[in-house]
């Protein structure tokens, strides 16, 4: 991923045009934050879809190098059932699921955000056709799918969350929040399963930012938005924003 990385930005600035990668997750995030130190000037911008995506396109070029706006190739799908009445509960698994039963890859497939009974799904704009013609059902479930606009308000809504913690370490936090032992929450780090903001984090003693995203793989999200007071027995009161 690294080298494709690095030859679009290298296109770009050299040919003075746009470059897009596809689908980034977490991890190809942070590998291009890594990278990015040697990669040719080129302005760069990374987007979903919609504020809050997680998974993201990478862009390589902007109207004062090429001389002219090109938008993300990013099409946004409302997947909705086609008889409310008989329709079940669905998760993010299952419409996930369904999309790859069609044999789409994960890279062309950005986040999927349910809401109550339906869903919405950002993909790259030339499979935005074949998965309105072919997503037809998820699990037992009829459904149809027709362009739209992003939802209206946050794409994804958030609980707020006071944490006592004995330290503004991550993962101290992230032991409190997902209601893990310290050590568990620390075993997280040397797996390459924490991102700050879309950076791998290994240090478990690193401080959060307030704004910064924190992901976990396997337990979750949230937002810090830092200390609020101390307790009368010197435990930190700390907000953040859980993900739902």
């Amino acid at each position: 991923m690294t080298r494709r990385i690095s030859d679009l930005a290298s296109r770009a600035w050299a040919q003075g045009v746009y470059c897009f990668t596809h689908f980034l997750s977490l991890a190809g995030i942070s590998d291009f934050f890594r990278v990015l130190p040697a990669l040719p000037p080129a302005p760069w911008r990374l987007f979903g879809g919609a504020e809050g995506c997680e998974r993201q396109m990478l862009r390589f070029g902007d109207e004062a190098l090429c001389g002219y706006d090109v938008p993300f190739p990013i099409a946004c799908l409302r997947i909705f059932p086609l008889n409310e009445k008989f329709s079940e509960p669905l998760t993010h698994r299952d419409y996930l699921g369904a999309l790859m039963g069609l044999g789409i890859e994960r890279e062309l497939l950005g986040d999927i955000a349910v809401r109550e009974k339906e869903a919405y799904l950002f993909c790259e704009e030339r499979i935005a056709p074949y998965i309105r013609e072919h997503l037809v059902q998820v699990r037992r479930t009829s459904v149809s799918c027709e362009a739209s606009a992003p939802p209206e308000g946050a794409l994804y809504e958030t609980r707020p969350l006071s944490v006592q913690v004995s330290s503004q370490r991550l993962d101290a936090l992230i032991a409190r929040v997902f209601r893990l032992s310290r050590g568990d929450a620390q075993a997280l780090f040397p797996a390459g399963k924490v991102f700050v903001s879309g950076r791998l984090c290994e240090s478990p003693s690193h401080v959060p930012k307030a704004g910064d995203v924190v992901s976990v793989r396997g337990f979750g999200r949230f937002r810090y938005r830092g200390m609020e007071s101390l307790s009368k027995k010197g435990k930190e009161n700390t907000a953040v924003e859980l993900f739902v």
